[in-house]
């Protein structure tokens, strides 16, 4: 199937353009930075969710990760970018599947105020866009990872207090690899057929966490 992904150079992103290389099908990539790697299925184009986006036709999956974070534009790149390139690649046939890599902090708040709320309004959105493309017997869900071991979070992860502090907060104790989180987004667009509308947490259990005093 052809798969557009959005943000596909580092990060998350990049690891799920990998995933679905490595499983035969064809990739589109778009980002602000050159094309991550070098692969015959795979086409890269370069530019901002936000400004001109680029004629790309027959998109059958569409994966919508690009985001900023603390940007001063987290809500016209993470929210307004995210539909812009919803409704010019994925709402109308051949989409079969949308996905969207949204955040826990959309369902707890914990996390810098625009991007909580840009993440937020994905959710919504995303059962929007779910009703619309049901028509078509087209998925669309999102995934919301918790912390994730990436370069954009190695002020947290190279801190030994600050990571402490996380993983107290973290029953697990641990972070998901982009490559888990790869993993979630290839089976919710590639192998589910019969869930949509709804929202995965990845995160390790750090949304669950209450602590109980006697």
């Amino acid at each position: 199937m052809k798969v557009l992904v959005t943000g596909a150079s580092r990060g998350i992103g990049r690891a799920i353009a990998e995933k679905f290389l490595a499983c035969g099908h064809e990739v589109v990539g778009l980002d602000l930075l050159p094309a991550p790697f070098s692969d015959k299925n795979y086409t890269h184009c370069i530019c901002d969710v936000t400004g001109e986006l680029p004629d790309i036709r027959n998109v059958e999956i569409l994966v919508n990760n690009a985001g900023v974070q603390n940007s001063g534009r987290d809500i016209a790149v993470n929210l307004e970018g995210t539909i812009r390139a919803t409704e010019k690649y994925g709402v109308h046939p051949p989409v079969k599947s949308i996905v969207f890599i949204a955040s826990a902090s959309a369902s707890t708040g914990a996390e810098f105020p625009e991007y909580a709320a840009s993440k937020g309004g994905l959710l919504a959105y995303m059962k929007n866009v779910a009703l619309r493309v049901a028509a078509w017997g087209a998925t669309a869900n999102s995934i919301s990872p918790g912390g994730v071991r990436t370069e954009l979070n190695r002020r947290v992860m190279d801190d030994p207090a600050l990571w402490e502090q996380i993983m107290e907060e973290t029953p697990l104790k641990k972070w998901a690899t982009a490559e888990e989180i790869a993993e979630w987004t290839y089976f919710v667009a590639a192998v589910n057929r019969s869930m949509t509308a709804q929202d995965i947490i990845v995160d390790n259990g750090e949304s669950a966490r209450a602590k109980f005093i006697w």
